[in-house]
């Protein structure tokens, strides 16, 4: 950004400079990659409704299974095989069962695990409890049958005498149950409240991905099968199934739409878990006419189902939708660094093709108290100087630099000087008598660093410079630099253009003239008037301007290095 005041930024507006290459090759890179993100912007834009401002759900969820199962013992309803939820929006079916019935508090024989397997009553301790064992030794060392003895143990007689799950399991026919499931949800940013339950709900339906999908009665052998599970395996160990309620809510007014869509996968894994079932245990009491109390104990198996809800709903604002394709506007600028990616690093590009870009592209902006550009008119190109000078600026050598000639008709673009220095390097004034100047320019010794023979002494190395690396002819005797640097009418022409009303016979107007030879001077050898500040005028051409155009008194501003 360049720099102005306080106050004059206000008043100032800055934009970016552009270069731009002919090139069908690169011209169809970037529109192929803008047709790919704009494609991209607009599908996330509308699919994914980047425009909405969003809000999570809240939900509450509520459940009643239905069915009933026979087995050879007895009717199995809803209110046997349904338990209190084990857990936040889950409910529990028992699918398997082990009853032990009649159990009184008495002595028995432990069932037959490891530690309790005895050969006499030295093997077991009176008062040992185990986390296996059913409860407390006595001591003793009894008969559990005919061929196997176990520690008499003091617990809830007879104790539980299976281990393994009956198989198949003995309510595989809870398969046809279902389950209805209310799902309240609500949008507190909106204060929008919906529910799962259809206004014209059948309560006969059943749910079908296809058929039926938001009815929100569930068998749960359907459940299983998308799921990807077979009932009738899970049914004897049990396992967890997640039933998922997404809600994808879009609340605008023109394109609404807010309903559930449900997802069924199992949550335990069994093919990692040591121990895949879902058990637990549980006992019903009774008094007997004695008063001793007895109980029927059940391990049961099933299948908890978790209802998981998640969503989110939308709604159009302005600020989503800006800050969208604000963020989105910086993907195309991508396409310039693919484009400088592949010229910089791609093999198929030759190199006088990089080193060509590189230079249109960037320009090297240095230190403006260390550089200094000079021009040879035997040399095609400008000369960079970034050394501190300890010879003479002749014979120092720089760095070549590509120079951007313009044409000539371009050249009333200079502007007028109103300052009494030369329009390069300044310093503070020193003064050199134009009598002194003369007899140096007919003084036979001329500077060594001089090739043309025109230039004038002096002790300042950056101001020893000649037109000419080699020995030649000086370029002040060219007839171009009479027409272009030194005409009258010409330079009359180029204050006119920039101050019609100037008056040209003013007193001053030698320093006009003259300040404007030296600005033609360098638009010819330089190409631009960026450089104005950093270049440096040969001797020869610099004292010819002055002789042309001679000061009043005589006197000039000299150089300075920085």
């Amino acid at each position: 950004m360049a720099a102005c005041g306080s106050l004059g930024c206000l008043r100032t507006y800055d934009s970016s400079k552009v270069i731009r290459f002919q090139s069908l090759k690169y011209a169809c890179m970037k529109w192929i990659f803008h047709i790919f993100v704009g494609a991209y912007v607009g599908y996330t834009l509308i699919i994914d409704r980047r425009y909405q401002e969003k809000d999570n759900v809240i939900s509450s969820i509520h459940t009643k299974v239905k069915g009933v199962a026979q087995t050879d013992e007895r009717i199995w309803d809803t209110a046997e095989y349904t338990m209190p939820m084990q857990g936040v929006d889950s409910f529990f079916v028992i699918t398997n069962v082990i009853m032990t019935e009649n159990q009184l508090q008495r002595r028995c024989p432990e069932y037959p695990i490891a530690k309790a397997i005895c050969s006499s009553d030295k093997s077991c301790e009176k008062g040992s409890v185990d986390h296996q064992s059913n409860g407390i030794q006595t001591g003793r060392c009894v008969n559990y049958n005919a061929t196997i003895k176990t520690c008499e143990v003091m617990a809830w007689c007879p104790v539980e005498s299976q281990k393994g799950a009956p198989v198949p399991a003995v309510l595989k026919s809870s398969e046809d149950f279902t389950v209805l499931i209310k799902n309240n949800i609500h949008f507190p940013k909106f204060n929008y409240t919906t529910q799962n339950i259809p206004l014209n709900f059948n309560t006969s339906c059943t749910f079908n991905k296809i058929t039926s999908p938001l009815c929100p009665i569930f068998r749960l052998g359907d459940i299983l099968q998308a799921a990807n599970e077979n009932f009738s395996e899970v049914a004897v160990e049990g396992g967890i199934i997640g039933i998922e309620i997404n809600w994808d809510c879009s609340l605008d007014k023109w394109f609404y739409y807010c309903s559930p869509k449900y997802g069924f996968r199992r949550l335990d894994d069994k093919t990692t878990s040591k121990y895949p079932a879902f058990n637990f245990r549980f006992a019903k009491y009774y008094k007997l006419p004695n008063g001793e109390e007895q109980r029927t104990l059940f391990k049961v198996y099933g299948i908890r189902f978790d209802v998981l809800v998640f969503g989110t709903a939308g709604k159009f604002d302005i600020i989503e939708l800006v800050t969208y394709i604000g963020s989105m506007i910086s993907y195309f600028g991508l396409a310039v660094f693919v484009i400088d990616l592949y010229i910089s690093c791609c093999s198929c590009c030759k190199s006088p093709v990089k080193e060509y870009h590189f230079r249109k592209k960037y320009e090297t902006v240095l230190n403006p108290r260390q550089v200094m550009y000079v021009s040879y008119v035997d040399e095609p190109h400008v000369t960079l100087i970034t050394k501190h000078l300890k010879t003479s600026l002749q014979h120092t050598k720089g760095d070549s630099v590509e120079s951007h000639p313009e044409k000539f008709s371009d050249a009333v673009n200079c502007c007028t000087n109103n300052s009494d220095r030369d329009p390069v390097m300044e310093e503070p004034e020193e003064m050199y008598p134009l009598q002194k100047r003369r007899q140096k320019a007919s003084s036979p010794d001329r500077p060594a660093w001089c090739c043309c023979g025109k230039c004038q002494l002096t002790e300042k190395c950056h101001e020893q410079l000649c037109c000419r690396r080699k020995e030649g002819k000086c370029i002040t005797t060219s007839p171009l630099f009479e027409r272009l640097v030194l005409s009258r009418d010409n330079l009359k022409d180029a204050l006119l253009y920039k101050e019609p009303l100037l008056d040209l016979n003013s007193t001053n107007v030698n320093d006009k003239l003259r300040h404007c030879a030296f600005k033609q001077y360098i638009h010819w050898r330089f190409g631009s008037f960026d450089l104005e500040h950093r270049t440096v005028i040969p001797s020869c051409c610099r004292w010819k301007i002055r002789d042309t155009y001679p000061k009043a008194d005589g006197k000039y501003t000299g150089f300075k290095t920085t």
